[in-house]
C-alpha cells in the first residue's frame, strides 16, 4: 500500500444528467429517472444519516477505488470524474488526503499544495448524487516522512517523533512515525480529522496505520511495560474512541500490521521485523480491515484469519491485473458475509481523469456486481 508504488442490487446512480448512461430511453424510463433524481436530492437535503441508510440498502457489496489526492486541482478533476466511476460500477471512493488539506484548527500543518474545504464539500455533494460513498483517509502513526522529506507534523512538532535520534539519511529508515503515547498528540490529530470529516461530509474515516516498521517499546524494560503491539493497539483504540465513540463514524484501517508476517509475508513493503500482530486481539472488532496484497498467490490466508477474529474485511488489490484477479477471485469465492466487497488501489499509476478506464478497476470491480457479500 505504499505510495511507491440480499441479492445484490445494481448501484442506483443519483445523478445530474452527466451521470447517466446515454441510450435512447423510453419515455416512461425518462420519468422514472427524473423521479429517482429528485428523490436523491430530497435524501441529500434530509441529511447524511438518511442518505447513508438508503446507500446501505442499495449497496450490499462495496466496490471501491482508493485514490491519492494531494492537491485542489486533482480534487476538482475528481468531481468531474465521479460520474464515470459510478457508470463503471464504483460505489465507494477512498481519498487519501493526509496533510494536503485546508486545516482550520492547525493551518501550519497544511502541505504546500492542499485541497480547499469548499472543494471537499463539492466532492461530497457530487459523490452523493452519483450514489458513491466518499471516505477520507488520514494516514496515522506511520508515513510521517515521504521520499526523504519529513512531513508537516514532525517538522513542526519534532517532540512527536518516535525515533528522534535516527536520520533520514539512514537507508534503513523507510518512513518516520509519530510516538503514539506522546502527550498532546492525540488531541492535535483528532482536530485534523474533525476538520477533514466535516468538509468531506464523512460518515466513515480511514486511518491508515500501515507499514509501521519503527515502533518499539520506547525503552521499556519491565515485564509490565507495553510492547510494540500494545502501543500500536493503544493508538488504534484511541482513534476508535474518537471517530466511532464520539463522532459516530465508521472506521477503516489497513490490516498488514495486525495480521503480522505469518499472514502478510515479508517484502520491503509487506512487513518489517517488529511484529505488531499482538494488536489483533486488543482492538475493536467493528473496524473494517482493508487487507492489501499486491502479489499473485494461490491463496490469501490473512482474509479467513481476519474473519475468524471477528472483523469485516475489504480485500484491497493493486496491479498487475493477474494478481488483482487472483486476490479478487479468492476472496469472492469465500462467500463470507464478512467480506464486504473489493477495493482497487491506484497509487498514482493512473491520472484522475483516466481512473474509470484503468484495467484493475474496470475489469475487476465489475466482477463484484451481483455479489451480496
Amino acid at each position: 500500500m505504499s505510495a511507491n508504488i440480499g441479492p445484490s442490487t445494481q448501484i442506483l446512480h443519483f445523478t445530474t444528467p452527466a451521470c447517466r448512461h446515454q441510450p435512447e430511453w423510453p419515455r416512461w424510463l425518462n420519468g422514472l429517472i427524473l423521479t429517482l433524481f429528485l428523490a436523491a436530492g430530497n435524501l441529500a437535503q434530509a441529511g447524511p444519516a438518511s442518505w447513508l441508510e438508503h446507500w446501505r440498502g442499495q449497496n450490499p457489496c462495496w466496490r471501491g477505488v482508493h485514490l491519492w489526492l494531494d492537491n485542489d486541482a486533482d480534487a476538482r478533476e475528481l468531481v468531474k470524474t465521479l460520474p464515470a466511476l459510478a457508470t463503471n460500477g464504483v460505489n465507494v471512493v477512498v481519498v487519501e488526503v493526509n496533510y494536503s488539506f485546508e486545516f482550520r484548527s492547525h493551518p501550519e500543518l497544511r502541505s504546500r499544495r492542499f485541497i480547499k474545504s469548499a472543494t471537499a464539500h463539492a466532492l461530497a455533494e457530487t459523490a452523493h448524487r452519483c450514489g458513491i460513498r466518499l471516505i477520507p483517509e488520514f494516514n496515522c502513526l506511520g508515513h510521517q516522512s515521504f521520499g526523504g522529506r519529513i512531513g508537516p507534523l514532525l517538522r513542526h512538532y519534532p517532540q512527536f517523533n518516535e525515533t528522534p535520534g535516527e536520520s533520514l539519511t539512514n537507508k534503513s529508515i523507510y518512513c518516520l512515525e509519530w510516538r503514539p503515547n506522546a502527550p498532546g498528540l492525540n488531541d492535535l490529530v483528532f482536530s485534523l480529522m474533525d476538520d477533514m470529516a466535516q468538509a468531506f461530509e464523512a460518515d466513515a474515516f480511514h486511518v491508515g496505520m500501515d507499514e509501521v516498521y519503527l515502533l518499539r517499546d520506547n525503552g521499556a524494560s519491565g515485564p509490565n511495560e507495553p510492547g510494540p503491539g500494545q502501543l500500536y493497539a493503544a493508538q488504534v483504540c484511541a482513534l476508535h474512541d474518537h471517530l466511532v465513540g464520539q463522532r459516530h463514524l465508521e472506521m477503516l484501517m489497513w490490516a498488514d500490521r495486525i495480521v503480522g508476517p505469518k499472514y502478510q509475508g515479508y517484502s520491503r513493503y509487506d512487513n518489517g521485523h517488529n511484529d505488531l500482530s499482538a494488536a489483533i486481539d486488543l482492538i475493536p472488532k467493528d473496524i473494517i480491515q482493508c487487507d492489501w496484497h499486491y502479489a499473485w498467490a494461490k491463496s490469501y490466508p490473512s482474509v479467513p484469519y481476519l474473519i475468524s477474529k471477528g472483523f469485516r474485511v475489504w480485500p484491497s488489490g493493486f496491479e498487475p491485473v493477474a494478481a488483482s484477479r487472483a486476490f479478487s477471485d479468492y476472496t469472492r469465492h469465500l462467500k463470507s458475509d464478512r467480506v464486504i466487497g473489493y477495493l482497487a488501489t491506484t497509487w498514482n499509476e493512473t491520472d484522475i481523469a483516466d481512473t474509470p478506464e484503468w484495467p484493475p478497476i474496470k475489469d475487476i470491480l465489475r466482477e463484484w456486481e451481483g455479489t451480496s457479500q
